[in-house]
């Protein structure tokens, strides 16, 4: 039986996009972690407005935004009523302030998908340490922001841990985390240190060449699962140096050839990707980091405007009654191709009718079903013979191939070896853009 995903995790995947938003007292200390002992009166956005933050998200095609509602640091951007460390008790809004909320409310309004990160590492919080006592105030405090805020889509834990002030390292009780977060929010993915979403591995937004969404399961995430599960991976990177924002930092903004390789090396490997964009210290998104999100919507929307495939004649073998694949390409998500031989394998060969200009190669497979690939690759018609273009292991739901302008009228899509019969969602052939 091979894994697949929850409507859930496909959904998220095929987003593509999510936003990292880091704010907090750090925000305003010029830090990077906080120590706990910031006095909530420093944390003062006057110009804070979540309809900017979802706004340029929304534009420049991001689809979830995740806001560190805890840090390290232990400050709350919600009043929760388990600590004085939180928005409660600083000048903005007279203490009557929940960034949380009005986040809430401005992705309500936008069609934007919220999640939230609380850090399970808390140097203000005086119980951590007693490891029963903390993980209580834990729950706690997921149970205020998984009850007060509407649906919640993600819940994002990094495994940050430290001593308490009893000089005890605290132990955490993930699984009753967990179990909070499926009682209160059931369609709710856990990222990172839970069951749902796992981690890549740096914090470069960088994937694998060979990037998997099937996994075997882990005894810690999933102790009553054994095998292969549906696990995709998350790139977390952030558009400046710092994860928090820093004035020094507006001139340090990724160039856009950067952000634009990110891309490629993330959501073009079968992952999705996590940029932080943090707010600065006025409680909006800085100049810079605007200017460069529209950069780099802009240059996506040139590169994957026109497939100069779609339309074209495509010869493959279908054999699936319910998802009859036409015979042309069709960009229809909900069909796909499939060869019969065995091993599984097959070619996809797609006639352009006439010379085309191209330099981009993308490739899904209907994950719906599951990830089945371990290798392909493209070949162009040229003097007579079929040359090899690119080739890759992985596809899931969107392998992306860079290659410098070649010139055909045929092109072909080798799957070359695959766990069982491929299914291939679509094709296609762009021409990125100049930066």
């Amino acid at each position: 039986m091979l894994a697949k995903p929850t409507p859930q995790q496909l959904e998220w995947q095929e987003s593509e996009l999510t936003m990292f938003l880091h704010f907090g007292v750090n925000t305003f200390t010029d830090r990077e972690w906080g120590d706990g002992t910031e006095d909530p009166m420093i944390f003062n956005p006057t110009e804070l407005d979540t309809d900017q933050w979802v706004e340029v998200a929304k534009d420049a095609g991001f689809k979830y935004m995740i806001i560190t509602a805890k840090h390290h640091d232990g400050f709350c951007l919600f009043p929760s009523k388990y600590t004085e460390h939180s928005v409660k008790n600083s000048p903005w809004k007279d203490g009557k302030g929940d960034v949380v909320k009005e986040l809430a409310q401005s992705c309500r309004k936008r069609d934007m998908k919220l999640g939230i990160y609380l850090s399970p590492w808390d140097r203000h919080e005086k119980t951590y340490g007693d490891s029963p006592a903390y993980n209580q105030y834990f729950r706690n405090q997921l149970t205020e922001l998984l009850t007060n805020y509407g649906e919640i889509s993600e819940v994002w834990f990094d495994g940050a841990c430290g001593e308490g002030p009893n000089g005890k390292r605290q132990e955490y009780d993930w699984q009753s985390y967990y179990q909070v977060i499926r009682d209160l929010q059931p369609d709710a993915l856990i990222a990172i240190c839970g069951p749902d979403i796992r981690w890549v591995g740096n914090e470069d937004g960088i994937a694998r060449e060979t990037e998997w969404s099937v996994q075997e399961a882990s005894p810690e995430r999933h102790p009553d699962t054994k095998g292969k599960i549906w696990y995709p991976a998350e790139c977390d990177v952030s558009i400046r140096p710092g994860w928090f924002w820093h004035a020094s930092q507006d001139s340090k903004v990724k160039p856009l050839e950067h952000l634009i390789d990110i891309y490629y090396k993330s959501v073009g490997r079968n992952s999705v990707l996590l940029l932080n964009v943090p707010p600065n210290d006025k409680g909006l998104f800085a100049d810079p980091d605007v200017q460069r999100l529209k950069e780099f919507r802009s240059v996506l929307d040139q590169t994957f405007d026109v497939n100069f495939a779609e339309g074209k004649a495509v010869q493959a073998s279908s054999a699936h009654p319910e998802h009859p694949a036409s015979n042309s390409v069709d960009g229809n998500g909900n069909t796909f191709w499939m060869t019969a031989q065995n091993p599984p394998g097959g070619t996809i060969e797609i006639d352009l009718g006439e010379p085309v200009i191209f330099n981009i190669a993308m490739v899904k497979e209907y994950i719906s079903l599951s990830q089945r690939v371990e290798s392909y690759s493209w070949e162009i018609w040229k003097d007579g013979n079929w040359i090899k273009l690119a080739e890759g292991t992985t596809i899931g739901h969107k392998k992306l191939d860079r290659f410098t302008d070649v010139t055909t009228n045929k092109v072909r899509l080798n799957i070359i070896k695959s766990l069982a019969t491929p299914l291939i969602r679509y094709v296609g052939l762009y021409k990125a853009p100049l930066i």
